[in-house]
């Protein structure tokens, strides 16, 4: 594999960049692996990179039934923190965090991760109360994180409307200062890639549509391009998770919903920061394109749809509006919607099932992307150790029978 460089760069536009290869192969898929994971997003090929790279297994698949990065890893609003409340999550995410921040380097692909801050708005004294705890707890664990009062967070953001007459007037909020955005598509480009260059096989159009279990131990996959054996397989596939798993015989306390964004017409820069409010139900950013990129929460009901409620829109079109009203005469050029696996307490499933051989990596709600590099690394050595590393430990599926939640529903949020 080439390297990317200001000299590969000034080589390749002597011929219009008309001799740049392929990033990636695409393989057929081998009779057998040493590891088949189940989906191609950010997670599932963040895992195969580090299998490879950190425990040296390279007979590994990473099968995708539909392409590359198609599902959640291109569908979301991009946004990355660890200003998480609960020690188990705050060291997870921090870990995750500094993966981010070397990860241009790593992938030696640049996944445009941009350290802008992020802002977490405060509109009541109960708000005021649990975000102050949060900065203390973050602090405690090492995470940088700020309460910045009204005005502090006007200088902070410019734009933003604190009022008092507002409905919802900014009181303060928290602000942590390394937290940004990234570009999800070359995220899972970087993965991809890397993983490819070290033999992994990334094979797209290929759907899962059994299992092949045999006293109690997973032995493979039954798939649209026919069976693939497999000493080990692991699940990566975002808000399908609850139905591969059935599968297996294997009932999630996972709930799927649609989630919806949108981008705005594109603009001159005016925000250079991320902005979230849990009260108004809103989180804001521009992209390097110069669109205003919204999200806000989930539809209601449950389901599959890759598409959402229009009255959520609306509502997060108001509430935009009450946080910055010169934002009022831009016009919204398009939206989508992903599936959001949520459970009970908001935190995520990594680890063993109760099938021998089989993972699952699941139930991120909306906070998978910001997780991808710290759910690989901890996913790739659950897989070759076949027990759980110490940062994933406390979301293992076990705990919804022992009681041992990680009731994140606070710091998660809106965006989580």
């Amino acid at each position: 594999m080439s390297r990317f460089s200001i000299f590969s760069l000034a080589r390749n536009a002597m011929s219009w960049h008309q001799n740049w290869p392929r990033q990636w192969r695409s393989p057929d898929p081998k009779p057998e692996y040493d590891v088949v994971i189940i989906g191609a997003g950010g997670h599932g090929l963040a895992t195969a990179y580090y299998l490879a790279k950190e425990h040296g297994i390279t007979n590994v698949a990473v099968i995708e039934k539909g392409w590359l990065g198609g599902g959640n890893t291109g569908r979301n609003t991009t946004i990355v923190r660890s200003n998480y409340l609960w020690d188990e999550s705050g060291l997870f995410y921090e870990n995750a965090m500094k993966l981010w921040e070397n990860l241009s380097q790593e992938l030696n692909y640049n996944v445009m991760f941009s350290q802008r801050g992020v802002l977490n708005l405060a509109h009541n004294l109960g708000d005021v109360r649990e975000s102050i705890r949060r900065v203390n707890a973050n602090n405690l664990n090492g995470i940088d994180a700020e309460w910045l009062n009204a005005e502090q967070v006007k200088e902070f953001c410019p734009i933003i409307n604190i009022s008092k007459d507002s409905r919802y007037p900014v009181m303060g909020a928290t602000l942590q200062r390394r937290g940004g955005t990234a570009r999800h598509d070359a995220v899972a480009w970087g993965y991809a890639r890397g993983a490819d260059d070290m033999g992994v096989d990334v094979i797209q159009n290929c759907e899962v549509q059994g299992m092949m279990i045999e006293n109690g131990t997973v032995k493979g996959v039954r798939t649209s391009l026919g069976d693939i054996k497999a000493k080990k397989v692991a699940m990566a596939c975002a808000g399908h998770t609850s139905v591969v798993a059935d599968m297996a015989g294997i009932r999630l306390p996972i709930e799927s919903h649609p989630l919806q964004a949108l981008v705005s017409e594109p603009m001159k820069p005016v925000i250079d920061c991320v902005v979230m409010s849990n009260a108004v139900h809103v989180y804001v950013s521009q992209s390097d394109k110069g669109e205003l990129v919204m999200g806000a929460g989930i539809d209601a009901y449950v389901g599959y749809s890759q598409r959402g409620s229009l009255h959520v829109i609306e509502d997060q079109l108001a509430s935009a509006m009450e946080l910055f009203p010169l934002f009022s005469r831009t016009r919204m050029m398009r939206s989508w919607g992903g599936i959001v696996d949520t459970c009970p307490d908001a935190s995520p499933i990594v680890g063993k099932t109760p099938v021998k051989n089989l993972y699952v990596n699941a139930g991120w709600g909306t906070g998978g992307f910001k997780a991808t590099p710290g759910a690989g690394w901890c996913y790739a050595h659950t897989i070759a150790k076949d027990e759980p590393h110490d940062l994933n430990a406390p979301f293992s599926i076990d705990r919804f029978i022992t009681g041992a939640l990680v009731d994140e529903h606070g710091a998660a949020g809106v965006a989580h």
